[in-house]
């Protein structure tokens, strides 16, 4: 966990458990804590239009709510359902400087954070205005994340790493990378990194070949898990991203649907030790992969499929912190269906939060959302867990959570 305030007001980082065991422990009474807060969100009647946020109500203690350590917690307030569907969306925008939209959205409680792209950040002057501006606006509780692999794949293009995960072959090499990434991403107001790329490439003609770790299933766990603790001794979020994994396929799901036809020892054997070694160093972020698994699920993509997210990721591999989506416009979803469905299939899969990369698709995602959750009581609860995922997220990074 992180306290204090840092130079440039926000929360300042300090040493947490290297122990993977013991950052579960704390993680654990962060998603407790988390959770009752968020527990009993009101579904109450009306449209709850996509402008309209109802405040905090006050509630009583609930019967047998305790934190991991078994003190019962007291919540002073929960969630509205219009702010508890905010916090699973991540938002993006054009320009140099956060739109009047954005900046209402996160006082209202109406989005989590948002993406930043090489278009918002042409220099450090430029970034730190920009996120100094989205923490002011959320109250010091913005999720601010970007894509910082390394090489080409770097959307803050005059920070940290230069070398491409591609040409690390070693944990020390990896660490290294990624301590610096994550140190400049710091330094800017970024507290999220869409990396690293956990898949391992099956060769040359692998659509992350160069991305990933050079090695195979043997070292690149190793790698993973280096950057992993790297980034949170630098207090940044990292995502473990494609799960189940990309390695095996030849096109990106940005461009085109894409189809992995590794059996299910395949993928055991080759994609999931490296998942696995980032959950064991106790990863905040795992990335759902929008190609379909059919040897785990045959009709849906794995962004989808409550078989590979639930079953596979949170039941099998034990994972507990927040899963998010990849860009929720890829040519892979759109195929299937329009922006909207995309994001009440993947938030009901199991997803916490939804990743939007066009500037204009919380139009189109919050209200329906919001309507579903309304009419729908399952659907609500799992917008409450995923809710409260993310107020732990929130937690860990020293972050505002909402309420």
């Amino acid at each position: 966990m992180r306290s204090g305030i840092d130079s440039h007001g926000y929360p300042a980082r300090v040493p947490v458990a290297r122990d993977p065991a013991a950052r579960r422990r704390l993680t654990a009474l962060c998603a407790a804590a988390a959770a009752a807060l968020v527990a009993g969100v009101v579904i109450g009647a009306g449209t709850g239009g996509e402008n309209q946020v109802s405040g905090e109500r006050e509630t009583g203690e609930p019967a047998g709510a305790r934190d991991g350590t078994g003190e019962r917690v007291v919540p002073k307030a929960e969630l509205s359902l219009e702010r508890a569907v905010g916090e699973l969306l991540i938002m993006s925008f054009d320009g140099t400087e956060a739109p009047a939209y954005i900046l209402r959205r996160l006082r209202d409680g109406e989005g989590a954070g948002v993406i930043l792209f090489a278009k918002n950040a042409p220099d450090s002057d430029t970034l730190r205005s920009v996120t100094d501006s989205l923490q002011r606006a959320a109250g010091g509780g913005a999720i601010v994340a970007t894509d910082q692999e390394g090489g080409d794949i770097r959307s803050v293009a005059f920070a940290a790493p230069e070398a491409s995960q591609g040409t690390l072959a070693r944990p020390d090499a990896a660490a290294q990378a990624a301590g610096e990434g994550a140190r400049a991403l710091r330094g800017e107001g970024i507290n999220v990194n869409l990396a690293p790329v956990a898949d391992v490439a099956s060769g040359p003609g692998s659509v992350v070949a160069g991305r990933a770790y050079g090695g195979d299933p043997d070292t690149v766990p190793a790698m993973v898990a280096a950057a992993v603790r790297a980034h949170d001794d630098e207090g940044v979020a990292a995502t473990a991203k494609h799960f189940p994994g990309l390695g095996a396929a030849g096109a990106n799901t940005d461009d085109e649907s894409v189809t992995v036809s590794s059996s299910r020892q395949q993928i055991e054997e080759g994609d999931l030790p490296s998942f696995r070694a980032a959950i064991e160093e106790d990863v905040p972020l795992v990335m759902s992969s929008h190609a379909l698994y059919p040897s785990l699920d045959e009709e849906d993509i794995a962004s989808q499929s409550s078989g590979v997210l639930g079953d596979l990721l949170r039941g099998e591999l034990g994972f507990e912190g927040a899963v998010v989506t990849d860009s929720i416009e890829a040519q892979a979803v759109q195929d299937r269906s329009n922006v909207a469905e995309a994001a009440v299939r993947s938030v009901q899969a199991g997803n916490d939060l939804v990743l939007m990369t066009g500037s204009g698709s919380w139009n189109e995602i919050y209200p329906v959302l919001l309507e579903r959750a309304q009419r729908d009581p399952d659907f609500a609860a799992r917008v409450r867990d995923a809710a409260g995922r993310v107020a732990a997220l929130k937690r860990r990074l020293g972050l505002q959570p909402a309420g």
